[in-house]
């Protein structure tokens, strides 16, 4: 077997093997003769049927598949030989003549990355703690969640009630609200709706009717309405109050804490918070080691693993479509929305693989185990949830490579230089659920 290689791109590789035409005869030989124990052929006995008439009825369905088996068996080889890395399914053509079978790959490899400079990253690792303001706000939106409304018939609307109306609007002389939209329900002072909406039934009480004129907002989801000025008329239906519940025993035990107590139940939210920062905090962090890597180390990424990544990044919103009973087809899913991002988890992939690989880092059971139990904390059973992860080798396959990754950055870390920076809970959270 001869091998050549040529580089065509940084990571494109052209590799033509050549098999000379005695291999090929000696393993066509080789199927023949078996062929010849198993064949039936009029005329002759069974296991008696001569080579050559074997040759004649088979032997271009032989060679066939001698090919097909000699690609399968070299390429790895050839592979191993010229220490090539294929990233990617090849592209494969073969030609096959008298002088032997020769075929073509053309595939790309794995880029080869250097790690040099890896103590010199700069990281900025925010530090925040919850504070009893913190607790606070947070019971307090316990509360609204659980507010009751009430009509109130003494006075006008004012910010924090909740307005029910029908209204109706034009934009062009066009009405866009197909007639008139019946009891909807705005609460003021939570801008829901187009700006100056809520801030138009202030002072009004039931049974007053408004009219009045507002914009729409130019990036408004609707183009027919975008920047559009539109004629509102709205006609209040009630007004309602919000009554806030008291934090007595009941309201406690509601949230799961039995004991009922506020000290209890503050001490319940400290945790829930404490364990929901520590776990936006340890993704703020992941984040901030691998935009630093990802700008520190500029790799040419192949492009097959582009492709896959794409189609692995595409594949929730086609599920989603098929679930809506619509084509994939139809779905409007521009390649260039996903490349950007599948290029750099590709090259984050191939980064700490190399990470992992230069500095022999292994997976740490424990900290599996303890990741499966913060996980579980949260839930009424936990100890059913830690064995439903440990009863399925996918679902701990996941969580498996989700502290692998943690151990890396936390590797990482320590090589870095990393300056700290205090950041409030509130800071952290808003921006995190943005």
């Amino acid at each position: 077997m001869q091998v050549s290689v040529e580089k065509t791109s940084e990571l494109s590789r052209k590799m033509t093997v050549n098999v000379p035409e005695t291999v090929v005869q000696e393993k066509m030989a080789e199927r023949l003769k078996s062929l010849a124990r198993e064949v039936k052929v009029d005329g002759f006995r069974p296991g008696k049927v001569p080579q050559a008439v074997v040759q004649k009825m088979y032997g271009s369905k032989v060679r066939d598949e001698i090919a097909g088996d000699l690609i399968q068996s070299t390429f790895y080889e050839a592979l191993q030989s010229e220490a090539l890395r294929p990233a990617g399914y090849p592209h494969i053509e073969h030609t096959d003549d008298t002088d032997g079978f020769s075929y073509t790959a053309i595939f790309e490899v794995y880029p080869e990355i250097s790690l040099d400079g890896l103590e010199q990253l700069e990281v900025v690792r925010p530090i925040a703690t919850v504070g009893d303001t913190d607790i606070n706000n947070i019971i307090e939106k316990l509360r609204e969640q659980k507010k009751v409304w009430a009509v109130v018939d003494d006075r006008a609307a004012q910010t924090g009630d909740r307005v029910i109306v029908h209204f109706s609007g034009v934009v062009e002389e066009e009405n866009f609200t197909d007639g008139t939209v019946e009891n909807y329900s705005v609460e003021i002072g939570t801008n829901k709706m187009i700006p100056g909406f809520e801030d138009a039934l202030l002072g009004l009480k039931a049974n007053d009717v408004k009219s009045f004129e507002l914009a729409f907002p130019a990036d408004y989801g609707n183009d027919k309405l975008a920047g559009k000025t539109a004629q509102f008329t709205a006609d209040v239906v009630t007004v309602e109050a919000a009554t806030l519940p008291e934090i007595d025993e009941a309201f406690i035990q509601a949230y799961g804490v039995d004991e009922g107590s506020v000290d209890a139940f503050r001490a319940d939210v400290s945790d829930n918070l404490s364990r929901e920062l520590k776990q936006v905090l340890r993704g703020k962090l992941k984040n901030a080691v691998m935009d630093a890597l990802y700008t520190k180390f500029q790799i040419t990424v192949p492009n097959a693993l582009i492709d896959e990544e794409v189609e692995r990044l595409m594949t929730p919103y086609i599920e989603s479509a098929k679930r809506q009973k619509m084509k994939p087809e139809d779905m409007l899913l521009p390649r260039d929305v996903f490349e950007e991002q599948a290029k750099r988890r590709v090259a984050l992939g191939l980064i700490l693989g190399e990470v992992i690989q230069k500095n022999a880092v292994e997976l740490d059971a424990n900290k599996v185990r303890a990741t499966i139990e913060e996980l579980a904390k949260s839930y009424e059973h936990p100890e059913d949830v830690i064995a439903w992860y440990y009863a399925d080798e996918k679902r701990l396959h996941d969580v498996e490579q989700m502290v692998l990754e943690d151990q890396v950055v936390e590797w990482l870390v320590a090589q870095a230089h990393v300056s700290d920076e205090s950041v409030s809970f509130s800071d952290v959270m808003d921006r995190q659920q943005q």
